[in-house]
């Protein structure tokens, strides 16, 4: 089992550097969407949101670990924060994949796509999506907390969502596998087919300048890192846990990894979102002017014109992977560049 210190350094970590990049990031979509609405945006939002419900329900996490997962709070708190904690889990694989289904199409069918890309199509996408995760975590959370209520009353070491009976398990275990198959894997393997086209796509043109491909291609990378490293640990052990028949220990070693989507998310935001990067940007630059130190006042030094004329270059491919509210036209030869 994981090192408590370790636990709570993760969870206090990932809602530290979460909670504030993500309000930033949650304003800055936000005032983008209600300006001028483009899907990209829409699920960019939506994925913030899912994070921000993770962030908030963080501090009850941390109170179960720093017990030793005794669950000291109201018992109605117990359930209602795994659902949400659950759900945010798998509505970041479901935006992600939406995500990457969108730069995909913005790349390798850009005409069409720009054509038939409506706000309204990413909205019904989204309120499909918020529906299938929180059904499937809404019904396994409640379904197992009052399945067995006599559990509950036995023992004076009070859990959530532990020690389950033998009635428990044979609930969860398979809803558990049916939901690494439904809202794991598959939007993985989504999520990868879409990025690795992408990648192949922009390495196929001949035209476009090293530096460039390599900023989209690390874009991509972001992504698919993030989905590997916060949540299929996790998931695996969904699919040990049924071949074997219990509830794997080592769980909880995989758990906490996931709420370091909170942080990861905001990255790729930074790196894929012109928005993001400017808000992220002026907000440091007030920090740094409130400050004033000699650090800050160096590292809050405008970029000299070479650097701004090279990055403005560079802006093409990103801003296609990024979403652009209107993607530069190109063909599989070359890109044309304004």
């Amino acid at each position: 089992m994981a090192d408590k210190s370790v636990v709570l350094t993760v969870y206090i970590f990932s809602f530290v550097t979460g909670l504030p990049s993500n309000l930033l990031a949650f304003y800055s979509f936000l005032r983008k969407v209600r300006e001028k609405p483009v899907p990209i945006d829409i699920l960019l939002l939506n994925l913030t949101i899912s994070d921000l419900f993770l962030l908030l329900i963080l501090p009850l996490k941390m109170v179960e670990v720093a017990l030793d997962n005794t669950w000291i709070l109201p018992e109605f708190l117990c359930p209602l924060a795994n659902f949400i904690f659950y759900s945010s889990i798998y509505l970041s694989t479901l935006f992600l994949m939406g995500v990457s289904v969108e730069r995909y199409l913005c790349i390798a069918h850009p005409v069409k796509h720009k054509l038939n890309r409506r706000p309204t199509y990413a909205k019904v996408a989204s309120l499909f999506i918020w529906f299938l995760a929180c059904s499937h975590c809404l019904s396994i959370v409640y379904g197992v907390e009052y399945s067995d209520r006599t559990a509950k009353k036995s023992g004076s070491n009070k859990t959530c969502y532990d020690n389950f009976t033998e009635k428990q398990l044979s609930i969860v275990l398979p809803f558990r596998l049916e939901l690494c198959i439904v809202l794991f894997f598959i939007p993985f393997i989504i999520t990868l087919f879409c990025y690795i086209s992408v990648i192949r796509i922009l390495t196929s043109m001949p035209n476009i300048k090293p530096q460039k491909k390599q900023r989209a291609v690390a874009l991509a990378l972001a992504t698919v890192i993030n989905f590997s490293l916060a949540f299929a640990p996790y998931n695996i052990s969904h699919i040990i846990g049924f071949i074997e028949g219990v509830n794997p220990p080592w769980r909880v070693e995989t758990f906490f990894l996931t709420s370091l989507n909170t942080t990861l998310d905001p990255v790729i935001f930074f790196f894929s979102s012109a928005t993001i990067r400017r808000s992220f940007t002026d907000f440091w630059l007030r920090i740094c002017s409130s400050i004033r130190s000699p650090c800050c006042l160096i590292c809050c030094k405008s970029p000299n014109p070479e650097a701004k004329d090279e990055g403005a270059g560079q802006a093409s491919v990103s801003n296609m992977l990024a979403g652009s509210s209107t993607p530069t036209p190109y063909t599989r030869s070359g890109i044309s560049e304004n």
